[in-house]
């Protein structure tokens, strides 16, 4: 003990020590230390999706869809089947100004008695054209009134408008009327017009029946409005009302347009995108919770009631989703013309569930054979254990991909079952009914069309970009 203090210094040196100092020195090693905090199988996969910004800009999108259905109608008040005649296909806009006029009929212009008798005994030149079309006042859509000079030899004339410039004596577009009166050389089309340009065209007929060369005019007219509509809507005050006759009103704005019957086309896409999504997400919810029990038990009991049950899927598969949406709505009592929302929905839950129910009962088969189960059997784990613990969790990243993907082709079955006339009927909404009602006058008014088909594309294109998302997310030979 004297040797070995006196060899060593440090101790002979300093005789004050204390316990502390003999504690044992620990190194820390960068390694060893947790850089970040453990996060769950969910937290993981959370923070995956928001790295991936297709995926995220796809979730903004629907729930923007959603609020644009459900949220919109609680703070503006839409009405679906209310219609504004004098609107009827009009194009999107912030508003439009409207001439007021007055609709009393007009009297139109005649040649003088002893004239009309000189005209009439003349002979008549089937090639010539009437002379002198023009337009009598200001065209608008309540009335364009029409006026021409007398043709030697005629005892009437014939009136045509047509959207195009004619091409010839056959083709001057719908005949609107002869006039029936004698030495009338006017004519006041009354019709409900738009504001785009016509042409009018003029005949003159003989007494034998023969035709002139036609003359053209093209017209377009003014947006006008009546002065009893103007009255019955608001616009101008019952006191002031004479005065306001050749004055411009401000009509009621659309944002998204007006379709063929002047109803708001964004009121019904707000309604339509109600029916739409709500077919489209409640249908794909119920079948593939279907199929997550059926598959769920026919994986995990297996054997000879696994082979059962997956042979009576196949035979679902096998059925026809169409003559059996037929077969509902005649079974309960749905007629042409009818909605059929209850039966699509009937027929895409009992047909929809056996791909969802195929893809679980394979993930519980993989399941059963994994070294974490057979731990978990070992130690006494009950059947309820392993289901709610272990298969559930890992079952339901494939049954959210599948969800994700069920939905735009639930969204895309009503539309086309709406579109040939077996989903919704008017007059309830729906994006795929209302393509159906533009795809008929879309060369002239494609508004009608391109929102609603632009609405499901949306769709559709979110849920695939979403499901694309949540499939790599949560791959776990992808997590680094």
């Amino acid at each position: 003990m004297n040797q070995t203090l006196e060899t060593n210094p440090t101790l002979t040196s300093n005789p004050q020590m204390t316990p502390a100092d003999f504690e044992p020195l620990v190194k820390t090693r960068q390694a060893d230390l947790i850089v970040r905090p453990s996060l769950s199988f969910w937290q993981d996969t959370w923070q995956r999706l928001k790295r991936n910004r297709r995926a995220i800009y796809s979730l903004y999108l629907i729930i923007g869809l959603l609020s644009f259905s459900y949220l919109l109608p609680l703070f503006v008040s839409f009405d679906i089947a209310e219609q504004d005649l004098t609107q009827i296909s009009q194009p999107p806009g912030l508003g439009r100004q409207s001439l007021v006029v007055d609709t009393k009929p007009w009297a139109g212009r005649f040649v003088e008695e002893g004239e009309r008798r000189q005209l009439q005994t003349a002979p008549f030149d089937s090639r010539a054209k009437v002379a002198g079309l023009e337009v009598v006042g200001e065209a608008n859509t309540e009335s364009v009134r029409l006026s021409w000079q007398p043709l030697a030899g005629a005892i009437g004339y014939r009136v045509y408008r047509h959207l195009l410039v004619p091409s010839g004596p056959a083709d001057l577009g719908l005949p609107l009327g002869q006039t029936d009166q004698p030495g009338q050389i006017s004519f006041e089309d009354r019709l409900k017009l738009q504001n785009i340009s016509y042409y009018y065209s003029v005949q003159a007929v003989s007494y034998d029946g023969q035709l002139s060369d036609y003359s053209t005019v093209e017209v377009k007219p003014r947006h006008a409005i009546s002065l009893r509509a103007a009255l019955s809507r608001g616009l101008v005050d019952a006191n002031d009302a004479e005065a306001m006759l050749g004055q411009e009103v401000e009509l009621k704005r659309h944002l998204m347009g007006t379709d063929y019957l002047g109803r708001d086309l964004m009121a019904r896409l707000v309604y339509g995108g109600q029916t739409s999504l709500f077919i489209g997400i409640v249908a794909p919810l119920l079948f593939v919770a279907i199929g997550i029990l059926y598959g769920g038990v026919s994986g995990y009991l297996g054997g000879r009631i696994d082979e059962v049950m997956m042979r009576f899927a196949d035979f679902v598969i096998a059925l026809p989703f169409l003559l059996f949406m037929i077969l509902f709505r005649v079974a309960m009592g749905i007629g042409p013309g009818e909605s059929g929302v209850t039966p699509m929905l009937i027929a895409m839950v009992l047909l929809g569930w056996p791909t969802a129910a195929k893809l679980v009962r394979g993930q519980v088969l993989q399941l059963r054979e994994q070294p974490f189960v057979e731990a978990a059997q070992l130690m006494g784990a009950n059947t309820h254990y392993l289901i709610w613990r272990h298969m559930l969790p890992n079952v339901m990243g494939v049954v959210l991909v599948s969800l994700t993907f069920s939905i735009p082709s639930a969204i895309f079955t009503e539309a086309f079952l709406s579109f040939i006339g077996m989903g919704v009927a008017p007059p309830t909404p729906s994006w795929g009914a209302m393509c159906n009602d533009g795809v008929k006058s879309f060369m002239s008014h494609p508004h009608e069309l391109l929102f609603p088909a632009l609405f499901i594309s949306l769709t559709v294109l979110a849920f695939n970009l979403l499901g694309d998302g949540l499939r790599d997310a949560l791959d776990a030979k992808m997590k680094g």
